[in-house]
């Protein structure tokens, strides 16, 4: 009985989690589903916390918030403020650039050095200013390309040059200003990390 009890009581550890080198995600969306590959040897830090936050669904239900045609489309902020809240201060150190920001790739969005932490933006077109800027290609488009195209612009880019959408409450507040506010984004049903 007493080694029963033992053997209850002991709980294998957890087993750590590996990364793939290479993997794919479907983003199911509003506007259809696309397919994205991320590569650890672009950015293994970025890809890690990709990883890590579609893994607890992290991007389920986030908003394309800022679209803006010919430059990027932007999403990463939870569902929850709260939530966003949290996360959004756990950054992580930079990579060291290895790709170019050519149309289709993802990198982080960031504020300046190893800012880095859940928003994404997808270059719609080939930006070379972002290079210099020292934004991180971590991954690209695989599939459907021309469903991140579809993606609603008609708010355009953000305040202060934009005049619709507020950053400070779009983090602050996430989908609770996005939702009622700008009924027309787009956004991710859910992600699937595929076999």
């Amino acid at each position: 009985m007493a080694a029963l009890l033992l053997t209850a009581c002991h709980k294998e550890p957890p087993k750590p989690i590996v990364v793939p080198e290479v993997f794919r995600v479907k983003f199911q969306t509003s506007q259809g589903d696309f397919i994205v590959e991320a590569h650890r040897a672009w950015a293994p830090r970025g890809v890690d916390r990709f990883h890590e936050l579609l893994r607890m669904h992290y991007f389920d239900q986030s908003r394309f918030f800022r679209v803006v045609p010919g430059f990027i489309a932007q999403f990463g902020v939870h569902r929850d403020f709260n939530v966003h809240g949290k996360w959004r201060e756990y950054f992580i150190v930079d990579d060291p650039p290895q790709q170019k920001n050519l149309r289709g790739t993802l990198a982080y969005a960031m504020s300046g050095p190893t800012t880095r932490a859940t928003e994404i933006f997808i270059n719609l077109a080939d930006n070379p200013a972002l290079d210099r800027q020292g934004f991180v290609p971590f991954a690209q488009v695989a599939q459907g390309m021309e469903v991140v195209g579809k993606f609603y612009a008609g708010y355009g880019e953000m305040r202060p040059e934009g005049k619709y959408i507020d950053p400070s409450r779009v983090e602050g507040e996430a989908n609770e200003y996005l939702v009622q506010r700008f009924p027309n984004l787009d956004y991710i049903l859910r992600t699937e990390i595929l076999p």
